[in-house]
């Protein structure tokens, strides 16, 4: 009986057991989660910043809602958007992406040939 209980015992604790077994693991898994999650987006958002800075009138543009459409006319804080049939303002912020009308007729012209 006294064999099992120093088997139960186990080794004394040392000063770096803490150390090893919660913050090293937590630290770990702060840098995967910034290298993985944190600093992708934070490149993503500086692209479409530095894409919103450098709109220019006649430019065509997708909108978050999916409306596709040229600029006429740039504000600060909007733009106004020429659809076609009709004229919309929309905030800056909402356009999401350029469309390049070139690039996307190359795409759909590989794909039927």
């Amino acid at each position: 009986m006294l064999e099992s209980l120093t088997i139960m015992a186990g080794a004394p604790a040392a000063g770096g057991n803490l150390l090893t077994s919660i913050i090293l693991p937590f630290g770990a898994m702060a840098a995967i989660m910034y290298f993985l999650l944190i600093r992708p987006q934070q490149q993503q958002r500086k692209k479409h910043q530095d894409m919103l800075a450098n709109l220019s009138k006649g430019d065509m543009v997708v909108t978050s809602g999916g409306l596709i459409g040229k600029i006429v006319k740039l504000d600060d804080k909007e733009a106004k958007i020429d659809l076609g049939a009709t004229e919309v303002r929309v905030y800056r912020n909402m356009i999401v992406d350029l469309y390049n009308k070139d690039a996307a007729a190359a795409n759909s012209n590989k794909k039927e040939g």
